[in-house]
């Protein structure tokens, strides 16, 4: 299959990088412990102050050490079966490693450019670099013109396109309610603290809204673009909602104030991604035809 030797090593150089980033990320020791800074904005800061994560916020840090769990236990396993299974053929591992790969492009984006700059910075722009060319070579090996026929008709088109809409109009709904005010009172968003950015909301409003927008919509229409794309939104939302779910009592037991409707509505989202999970899953008829 086409490309098929250069998505394994680069997969390969994923799982062995992310585990070392992991590890050290969870494992790391040493510093002054928690303590407080001041912001350029004039904010009382009290950053994490130990191990690698020592210069990130006590909530970023959290987050952090919660998603390098979810990575290491979850993520690089899964990544490295659907590698397996993928090269035995099956459709589902085809579409669940790509899925998977987004889980890890979204990852070490956002630690490349939210992270506060520490001495794995170029593991994690290695990493970032192999996921998205991972990711683009596993969705063009699919023959998507094919693909829509390995799906069961009776695959509930309606309600998981329609998840999707909901999804990306509730996601853009609540950012906007996050920065929508700051714009027009002219103040920094609640939570910013001494980052520079609102990096998790840029790509949550530049990407992950207008993919499972587009994607709902073409799912509705059995367009074979609708299966792909959902396929990889799902697949990558089953991941990432795991991690949030990590995240979030991360933050709880860091002593971390959270927003209740932000995260009642997280976690609600996580469910409902597995319950589409499976549904997907067992919709797909293998057909290794469609995979060039």
């Amino acid at each position: 299959m086409k490309n098929d030797k250069t998505i394994r090593n680069l997969i390969l150089c994923i799982a062995f990088l992310s585990i070392i980033a992991s590890a050290i990320g969870i494992f790391s020791k040493g510093g002054p412990g928690v303590n407080e800074i001041t912001s350029f904005r004039g904010e009382t800061i009290k950053l994490h102050g130990i191990g690698l994560y020592k210069n990130d916020s006590v909530s970023v840090a959290a987050q952090g050490i919660a998603q390098d769990i979810v990575t290491l236990f979850v993520g690089v396993p899964l990544l490295l079966l659907a590698l397996y299974f993928t090269g035995k053929g099956f459709l589902k591992a085809r579409l669940l490693l790509t899925g998977t790969l987004g889980y890890f492009l979204y990852t070490y984006i956002s630690y490349v450019f939210l992270w506060m700059y520490n001495p794995l910075f170029i593991v994690y722009v290695v990493l970032m670099s192999t996921s998205f060319f991972a990711f683009t070579l596993s969705i063009l090996s699919i023959d998507m013109d094919r693909l829509s026929t390995s799906f069961d008709k009776k695959l509930p088109v309606k309600f998981l396109g329609g998840f999707q809409i909901f999804l990306a109009v509730a996601l853009c709904m609540m950012w906007l309610g996050k920065i929508a005010p700051t714009i027009m009172n002219n103040r920094v968003p609640v939570g910013l603290e001494h980052y520079t950015t609102l990096v998790i909301q840029g790509l949550d409003l530049g990407f992950i809204v207008p993919i499972a927008f587009l994607s709902g919509v073409f799912l509705m229409k059995r367009r074979p673009i609708g299966y792909l794309l959902s396929s990889v939104v799902i697949m990558k939302g089953f991941t990432m909602g795991i991690a949030i779910t990590a995240m979030i009592i991360g933050q709880y037991i860091a002593g971390v104030k959270m927003g209740l409707a932000s995260v009642v509505i997280f976690l609600i989202f996580s469910l409902f991604v597995c319950f589409c999970m499976v549904i997907l899953l067992k919709n797909i008829k293998e057909d290794q035809k469609i995979i060039q």
